[in-house]
């Protein structure tokens, strides 16, 4: 295997699949990272295999062939090379890759391409193409609600269900749900209901962009996302995801519409005082004002009212955590926002129209 390619070029392909890599794995050739030529194009692969992620980049290839190098060591040295510089890499059959560049030269021992897992193949006739600006979008309104309990594995990830021309992505911890649905540009056969994991999703999205179209396979354990130049493929979760549309509520005439903006900052700085045995701020909601407050008596206290539009209801006083506020409202971008509140008990609802739903439960005040 002979190629030439720039550091930039690699550096980007590196970045890519860095994640993959298992650095504390029981199996050496997962600490490793595949480099594979064929037809002009370097295939850099990295696997732990619960996630893949491949980046493929054209280079003047001299020779094809294949190799894998300690991925970490690998990507140390293409790191320390200089800014611009161009890399010559050959791998010989004694498993040593050499890597020149100025009057620089490295040299890796690394292990047969033979050793490393085979990635699965995936069939077109079952997937879908969505702009990866609308997935980028769904996932940032939904990722933050997954749970972090492992007891609760199943809901340690994204709920993605396609359905005809249309998709929707569900994520809940058992106190706040979010789900959001969009419409396909082009109707599917695509019959599919898969739960994502938290991890491949944090790195879908650090290669979505706000151009193109990333293309989603499916198959019966795994998932596959394909870009133009790079694709992740994930297990899956195996288990029966809760039934969510149960949870949400009814639309609810007592509405509070305020400013997305002035409601984040006011939740933020009362946030300040909350604590792990005092978490719940209070909202104090009349007709054109809100107040939102949080007194801690051993660390002190915040209030602050803002400008708001209440229909439909009394004077109400409701608890929420506001770790789960903040996260809706710094992701949404909306000026304003419509947040139902139907009784102190009952969840708490964000809505914009039809498309995006959050439901979050209250908390008890104290006395």
């Amino acid at each position: 295997m002979e190629l030439n390619i720039s550091k930039d070029a690699l550096v980007e392909g590196i970045q890519i699949t860095q994640n993959a890599v298992s650095p504390k794995s029981s199996l050496p050739i997962l600490n490793n990272v595949l480099l594979e030529v064929n037809n002009g194009t370097l295939t850099l692969t990295a696997t732990d295999l619960d996630i893949g992620i491949c980046s493929m980049i054209p280079v003047t290839a001299g020779q094809d062939g294949a190799i894998t190098v300690p991925a970490k060591k690998f990507f140390d040295i293409v790191r320390a090379l200089p800014d611009g510089s161009d890399i010559s890499l050959s791998a010989k059959r004694n498993n040593s890759v050499t890597m020149k560049t100025g009057k620089a030269q490295f040299k890796i021992i690394g292990l047969p391409r033979d050793e490393f897992p085979q990635l699965p193949l995936f069939q077109d006739k079952d997937s879908v193409v969505m702009e990866q600006s609308v997935l980028k979008e769904m996932l940032n309104l939904t990722d933050f609600a997954i749970s972090r309990d492992d007891t609760r594995y199943v809901l340690n990830g994204i709920f993605l269900v396609v359905k005809g021309d249309r998709v929707s992505v569900v994520a809940t911890d058992g106190r706040r749900m979010a789900l959001i649905n969009k419409t396909l540009q082009k109707k599917t056969l695509v019959d599919r209901q898969v739960i994502i994991p938290t991890k491949t999703v944090q790195e879908v999205k650090r290669m979505l962009g706000d151009e193109g179209d990333v293309k989603i396979k499916f198959s019966d354990s795994q998932i596959q996302f394909s870009f133009p130049s790079s694709f992740i493929l994930s297990r899956l979760i195996e288990g029966e995801y809760p039934n969510y549309e149960k949870v949400i509520p009814e639309r609810s005439s007592r509405e509070v519409r305020v400013s997305r903006n002035d409601f984040l900052d006011a939740t933020r700085r009362a946030s300040i005082f909350t604590d792990q045995d005092s978490m719940a701020v209070k909202l104090n909601i009349k007709k054109n004002r809100m107040t939102i407050s949080k007194n801690t008596p051993y660390l002190g206290e915040a209030k602050e009212e803002i400008e708001i539009s209440y229909t439909g209801g009394d004077d109400m006083d409701i608890g929420f955590n506001p770790g789960y506020l903040i996260d809706v409202l710094k992701s949404m971008h909306d000026e304003e926002i419509v947040f139902e509140v139907n009784d102190p008990g009952k969840p708490g609802v964000v809505r914009r129209g039809e498309e995006y739903t959050y439901v979050i439960l209250p908390m008890q005040l104290a006395a």
